[in-house]
């Protein structure tokens, strides 16, 4: 008899296997407060799978980077333990080649520039570069312009920077390009670098107004210089594996919603970007423009160590070229 009951158990579990994919709530990551535009885009988008999908399926984001740094999450990603991971591009740089393009320094010349050279054909080269890893892009996010802000000295041109330890993301490029300035890059994460500024492990650190202001860094690192030195976007992933147990409908699906959710992200972002420079001046901050050309001319060996193939080469001019 317990035989048998063991077959039948068997045999129902074979037959659930065969199943279409259950209702599914999917995890997203991300290390933002839960009022961050990217946290934001991310529920607006589960809100129109949910409605296409007629409740099946919906993202539940955990914010905060309560699953780990952006490093942690996105191998977890590739794995499946995650579902999905927005994370700045900078640290796929050292996974898809082309997420290096738009991390370059000085390469937009606004954020019309940039938003248009992403909402184009590449963006969509540089979404698609990372599945061949394990990842499908679904869209950029804006991470804004990225400044240096300082704990004990302001910046004003480049030969401050010598010397300084700068807290950057955990990238080779990023290494690259602060220690093009003359400074002492220092990969951490994201949720390290408060302490760091406040204890002196480093000297500064460079960021977007947003993180600026939501991290709390103004308040141990007074001194923002406005050397807007990279848009380095953000970017949306999902994991391959997941992403190979949707349906062809459900697929596009997802990549319409994310698609939907960027200009809903980006007039939060332009919102909280202004809110958050009015609130950091407010808390003290002393921000100052710098000599810009200084940084500049200091870049060529940043792009010619990593814009090192001609398709790289390309895709740089093709930018450039973005009208």
């Amino acid at each position: 008899m317990n035989i048998k009951l063991t077959r039948i158990a068997a045999a129902l579990a074979a037959a659930t296997v065969c199943l279409p994919a259950a209702a599914k709530e999917f995890r997203n990551s991300d290390v933002h407060p839960a009022d961050y535009p990217t946290v934001m885009a991310v529920n607006y988008m589960s809100d129109v799978i949910s409605k296409k999908t007629n409740g099946k399926h919906s993202i539940k984001t955990f914010y905060g980077g309560t699953l780990g740094s952006e490093k942690d999450t996105i191998e977890q990603t590739k794995l499946g333990g995650l579902d999905l991971v927005r994370i700045n591009v900078a640290p796929m740089n050292n996974i898809c080649a082309e997420t290096m393009v738009p991390t370059m320094p000085f390469l937009f010349r606004s954020k019309e520039h940039m938003r248009k050279v992403l909402d184009g054909p590449i963006g969509e080269e540089i979404l698609k570069s990372c599945e061949s890893q394990g990842y499908i892009g679904l869209a950029f996010y804006d991470s804004g312009a990225r400044s240096l802000y300082t704990v004990k000295k302001p910046v004003k041109s480049l030969a401050d920077a010598k010397g300084m330890k700068i807290r950057v993301q955990q990238s080779d490029l990023w290494v690259a390009l602060l220690q093009a300035m003359g400074a002492n890059a220092t990969p951490m994460p994201y949720g390290e670098v408060y302490t760091a500024l406040k204890v002196g492990t480093v000297d500064g650190a460079e960021n977007n107004w947003p993180s600026y202001d939501t991290s709390r860094h103004f308040e141990v690192a007074k001194f923002y210089a406005k050397t807007e030195h990279s848009m380095a976007p953000e970017m949306l992933l999902m994991s391959k594996k997941v992403w190979d147990t949707l349906t062809p409908e459900e697929q596009k699906i997802f990549r319409d919603a994310a698609k939907e959710s960027v200009p809903y992200m980006r007039k939060l972002w332009d919102e909280k970007e202004a809110k958050s420079e009015a609130a950091v001046r407010a808390g003290g901050a002393q921000v100052n423009e710098v000599d810009k050309k200084s940084f500049q001319d200091a870049m060529a060996p940043v792009y010619d160590k990593f814009m090192s193939t001609p398709k790289l080469k390309q895709m740089v001019k093709a930018v450039q070229d973005t009208k």
